[in-house]
């Protein structure tokens, strides 16, 4: 009678471990599926700012009178190789995030989704990377025309153009916001792909 109370003992003991392992599962299962949706209204958000900052500084232009008014000075965004990529550089991104999106909802659904997932971050790693210079080679004019340069003689252009100014200055923080939300998009990547494991 003794040895099979005690195989009995072991069997109780081995379903427990079983009904927690499943219950540990259907957690990481759950929270993969939070960090998913998460991500999947984190691109959305991303393809907002990306897009708005691409229009904002490309419809972006400004022209004032000079003594008369045949003589006109005019500043326009693709007057400037820097300005001009940045509007490129946040395009391509606004574009990709659209064409991710399907992809990222394919994470909400379905379970197995690892290699979807490292494809993801590494993509999105790329992205960052243009985001990041796009918004950096443009955030140098903008602070050029805002405080100019007095060792080349490059005026502070802002004092005249106001309009133009802001709009571009406008333009970089949609844009710098989308760099930090492709950053934690990768960082949440990381983690749903950790906790699989």
């Amino acid at each position: 009678t003794y040895k099979p109370f005690k195989n009995r003992k072991k069997m109780k003991s081995g379903q427990a471990e079983i009904a927690e392992t499943s219950k540990g599962i259907q957690k990481r299962g759950l929270m993969s599926r939070k960090i998913a949706i998460f991500e999947f209204i984190l691109r959305i958000i991303a393809f907002f700012n990306t897009i708005s900052s691409a229009i904002l500084m490309a419809t972006t232009n400004e022209t004032l009178p000079f003594f008369t008014q045949f003589i006109r000075f005019h500043a326009d965004y693709n007057d400037l190789p820097a300005l001009t990529f940045f509007v490129v550089a946040n395009a391509v991104v606004s574009g990709y995030l659209i064409l991710t999106l399907p992809l990222a909802f394919v994470h909400i659904v379905k379970k197995k989704t690892e290699n979807s997932r490292i494809l993801l971050i590494i993509l999105d790693v790329a992205m960052v990377g243009l985001l990041a210079s796009g918004a950096a080679s443009a955030a140098a004019i903008v602070y050029l025309a805002h405080k100019g340069n007095n060792n080349t003689n490059w005026f502070p252009v802002c004092q005249q153009f106001n309009s133009f100014c802001e709009r571009i200055s406008g333009s970089l923080i949609g844009s710098f916001i989308a760099v930090a939300l492709l950053i934690f998009l990768i960082i949440l990547s990381a983690i749903a792909l950790s906790r699989r494991h």
